[in-house]
């Protein structure tokens, strides 16, 4: 198989899952600690429309930064979604994985067997 790509939280136990049942496969995936080391814009809305979910399903609104920063909870754009997603990563849901079969956001873990 060639290259798989997680993004990956080793805090968030959904992304510990999911790189586990990558390794169980036998599979070394490069890792890319996506807070220390966060997708360009190009990239973050090309792992959204490649997993085939909104930009809102993209984005962590259950952390308490995303409150702060919409106290109002107003409905924001897809624009303002991604800006507050590239300048505070944390916001970005988890994790994504890439294959050259596709790229899921692996919530639930099981979409994951769609892309191996």
């Amino acid at each position: 198989m060639s290259q798989i790509t997680i993004y990956h939280n080793p805090k968030c136990s959904k992304s510990r899952n999911t790189l586990a049942a990558i390794c169980e496969r036998g599979i070394e995936p490069q890792i890319i600690h996506y807070l220390d080391n966060p997708p360009d814009e190009a990239t973050l809305r090309k792992l959204i429309a490649d997993s085939g979910i909104s930009v809102r399903e993209a984005m962590r609104e259950n952390e308490a930064l995303y409150q702060e920063l919409n106290p109002q909870g107003r409905e924001l754009d897809d624009g303002e979604r991604i800006a507050m997603m590239l300048a505070h990563p944390v916001l970005i849901q988890r994790p994504f994985v890439t294959t050259e079969k596709g790229t899921r956001l692996c919530r639930p873990e099981a979409l994951l067997n769609e892309i191996l």
